[in-house]
């Protein structure tokens, strides 16, 4: 083998690493991003149920 295809061999390992490197960070950035985003949301008020309570069926 010579040099120029060993250094080849490890650029693309390097490469390979950086761009999981990268996607790791972002994915972890979006995580957090996401977490926050939604911790930040004020409480939501719960809903009544339309009929829930409204009318009993007393047919038989």
């Amino acid at each position: 083998m010579d040099i120029n295809s060993i250094m080849a061999s490890q650029l693309r390992s390097l490469q390979s690493t950086v761009q999981l490197s990268v996607l790791n960070n972002a994915l972890s950035m979006s995580s957090t991003a996401a977490t926050d985003m939604l911790k930040s949301l004020p409480d939501q008020p719960v809903a009544a149920h339309p009929n829930k309570g409204a009318s009993i069926d007393v047919k038989a």
